[in-house]
């Protein structure tokens, strides 16, 4: 398992996922691995061998008024006690912890100051 408190994953939230293939791919030598979800298609990114991060297409109502970011995932021990000390500590959660199939177990926090991240547990399937 990857250890708790570190940064465990990368993911580009974009609205163009072909042009920001282009672009990366150009510039920094990444390729990339296509996963089609029920959903949605899930990018995977890759420098070299090793798999760096991933990316999606925003779209929906969800994400309606929402720029392009890079979100960056933190592995934590145990995502719902850690979301509780988060809560405790003047954080807020923008999405309660869930779960993700072979991946791990996710919430969406945000420190006191705003800044938004995703903190898992991850699966230990996962490669973490």
């Amino acid at each position: 398992m990857t250890e708790h408190g570190t940064f465990h994953w990368n993911e580009l939230h974009t609205r163009n996922v072909a042009k920001a293939k282009d672009f990366y791919g150009k510039t920094l030598g990444w390729t990339f691995e296509d996963m089609p979800m029920p959903e949605m298609v899930y990018t995977i990114i890759r420098s070299g061998d090793e798999m760096v991060g991933g990316m999606f297409e925003m779209s929906g109502p969800a994400f309606e008024g929402m720029p392009e970011h890079w979100l960056s995932y933190i592995a934590v021990d145990d995502v719902d006690k850690r979301v509780q000390a988060l809560k405790d500590a003047g954080g807020s959660v923008m999405r309660e912890p869930w779960d993700v199939e072979g991946v791990g177990r996710i919430a969406m926090v945000a420190d006191p100051g705003g800044a938004g991240q995703g903190w898992m547990t991850p699966a230990p399937s996962s490669g973490g």
